[in-house]
């Protein structure tokens, strides 16, 4: 596997493709493929805020942009099965001005979707969870300063680190072992905006 893309995820470069997607209904319905497993729009509908039809519409949009197909062992058309092509996607700013503006519209429309994720988190799953996995759960905020080499190093070192378990079955799942979530930001600050009080003194 291309060490680029460690986790097998599907990699959009269309920006037919990223706008297909910013969409909160599309983006719930590969959300919930991927983490669920096949399913019908029937069955989807109520997870994602839609309507079967609807739902069964944006199924069929996602499917010409190649993120969903019919579902192994799927033939009976009136109950159609649904599958994620792969367990995630992924994409890059193109250069030109078209993708960076759809480019901007998806990662836009991720982003929404998942700043709720934390509170929520906080409010319903933090209070129910037990001491050891407390004490590891939080997140940081963390400046760094380095080049844009540097930036792409460290971003693969992350994913070799984490592959293992992204990838791991699920009949080789640990006893004990539970879905986390790990939400990871890069967010490079403009030209100018160095901040010198970051420096390490020697």
């Amino acid at each position: 596997m291309d060490s680029g893309n460690r986790f097998g995820d599907v990699e959009i470069s269309d920006p037919k493709a990223m706008r297909a997607l910013a969409h909160p209904v599309r983006l719930a319905i590969l959300e919930r493929l991927q983490r669920h497993g096949p399913a019908t729009a029937s069955r989807l509908s109520p997870h994602v805020g839609a309507t079967p039809s609807v739902t069964s519409w944006h199924l069929r949009h996602l499917a010409g942009f190649g993120l969903v197909r019919d579902a192994e062992g799927g033939t009976d058309r009136r109950e159609r099965r649904w599958a994620a092509v792969a367990r995630g996607f992924r994409f890059e700013v193109p250069e030109d001005e078209e993708g960076r503006s759809a480019a901007q519209l998806l990662a836009g429309e991720m982003f929404a979707r998942n700043a709720e994720l934390p509170l929520r988190w906080l409010a319903e799953t933090a209070p129910e969870l037990e001491p050891e996995w407390t004490r590891l759960a939080g997140a940081n905020n963390t400046r760094i300063v380095v080049t844009a080499d540097e930036l792409a190093a460290l971003k693969d070192a992350m994913e070799e680190l984490i592959a293992p378990y992204v990838l791991r079955k699920q009949d080789r799942r640990p006893p004990g072992g539970r879905d986390v979530r790990l939400l990871m930001y890069a967010l490079p600050e403009g030209p100018g905006n160095e901040d010198s009080e970051t420096d390490i003194p020697e």
